[in-house]
């Protein structure tokens, strides 16, 4: 488990703060943002920094412009708009190079409580490399670093590991911080019983989610697409719905050293076609040829509903069916609904789950949900993650 010095460890005060923020986020064609989720994430770790007198310098990737500059992926839209988030101008530093003549007069420039925004990180090849020339332009900048990028916390980059091995110390954000306790808590310290819910396309994406998971917790409940997989494991005809066969030894092995551990649908919502307009039935046990699985049916939602009723921590990664599509997203809206109302430590691991929560309008009634897709999945792996672990112990 991680214990990380925090920006309110250490004094920042008229300090050059760098920080690295997830503003990875998307554009139209007319260059607006359509979902500032991350830029709001940002904002308690830039607030605070603000109000306590230091220089705040930005930065971020986005997209993946592969070490070119890329016009569409410029981070110009987000210092306007988080210009208006912060209600005072944030100064957007345009080079190509990102740290260039208009980042370095800018930060020479700044006076307390002052932001500067650098462009984006991966517009230099050296960034994903973690090529140490590009990390020591970073660090000239700065007297401080602050690392509150979750989402690429599992990435060893220039603007998050080989920063953070040239400025000490290297401390976590709000977000990071948050990230770590409500995770961090739930694999290694969590109030029981503890319930992980499984769901989406595949099983070969989350092998090691599965057995890490499988260790510790009471029950784990799998849905989605990765189910059928399972069903084939059982013997159970699957139809034309997703299976990997590959991993039914695999899943067969699962179940077989799992005991009770792992509950599986028992009825299934089905249809020809996979379009949201298609005929469906419910069907037990079995899915006849010519149809495939699209969402768990009723008999499954009750008995997942009755394994989550006295759970004290549940973590949920992957819809239950095809959630994108109405007809097949009641298996996955349901359970949403159940983990708003529960009383419990409620963490949603990133991803397809984070995105059918704010579609069911329950995001807000969650616990924790997590900003890093890839991240939240390795410390759910029990992986090491690089970006956390180059930080400054307490």
């Amino acid at each position: 488990m991680y214990n990380k010095l925090t920006v309110e460890d250490v004094e920042v005060k008229g300090k050059r703060v760098l920080v690295r923020c997830d503003f990875n986020v998307p554009l139209n064609d007319k260059q607006e943002i359509t979902d500032e989720n991350r830029i709001v994430g940002a904002l308690p770790t830039i607030n605070y920094l603000i109000e306590n007198g230091a220089k705040v310098i930005l930065c971020s990737h986005m997209g993946k412009p592969k070490g070119n500059p890329v016009p569409e992926l410029s981070l110009a839209p987000v210092a306007k708009r988080l210009s208006e988030k912060l209600g005072k101008e944030v100064v957007f530093a345009a080079d190509d190079n990102v740290v260039g003549e208009n980042a370095k007069k800018a930060v020479a420039e700044m006076k307390e409580g002052d932001v500067v925004l650098l462009e984006n990180t991966r517009y230099r090849a050296e960034e994903t490399k973690n090529v140490e020339e590009f990390s020591k332009e970073l660090a000239s900048l700065c007297d401080l670093f602050v690392n509150d990028a979750f989402g690429t916390a599992h990435r060893a980059h220039c603007s998050n590991v080989g920063v953070s091995a040239l400025v000490q110390p290297a401390v976590a954000g709000y977000l990071i911080e948050k990230e770590i306790k409500f995770l961090g808590n739930a694999v290694n310290a969590p109030e029981r019983p503890l319930v992980a819910i499984l769901g989406g396309s595949k099983v070969s994406s989350k092998i090691s989610v599965i057995e890490n998971l499988l260790k510790k917790v009471d029950k784990l409940i799998i849905g989605g697409g990765m189910a059928y997989t399972f069903f084939a494991a059982q013997g159970k005809t699957t139809g034309t719905s997703l299976l990997e066969p590959d991993f039914i030894d695999y899943a067969k092995k699962m179940l077989d050293n799992a005991g009770d551990k792992i509950l599986l649908p028992i009825d299934t919502v089905i249809a020809q076609k996979f379009d949201n307009d298609a005929p469906s039935e419910v069907v037990e046990g079995d899915i006849p040829e010519g149809w495939m699985g699209l969402d768990i049916g009723p008999k499954t939602i009750a008995m997942f509903k009755e394994a989550l009723a006295d759970a004290k921590t549940v973590v949920w990664n992957g819809p239950m069916g095809v959630f994108e599509m109405p007809n097949f997203a009641k298996g996955t809206n349901e359970i949403a609904s159940m983990l708003a109302e529960l009383d419990a430590t409620t963490i949603i691991g990133g991803g397809d789950s984070v995105a059918a929560v704010n579609q069911a309008g329950l995001g807000d009634k969650m616990s924790h949900v997590s900003t890093g897709g890839g991240a939240s999945m390795e410390f759910l792996e029990g992986k090491v993650l690089p970006g956390i672990d180059a930080l400054t112990d307490k």
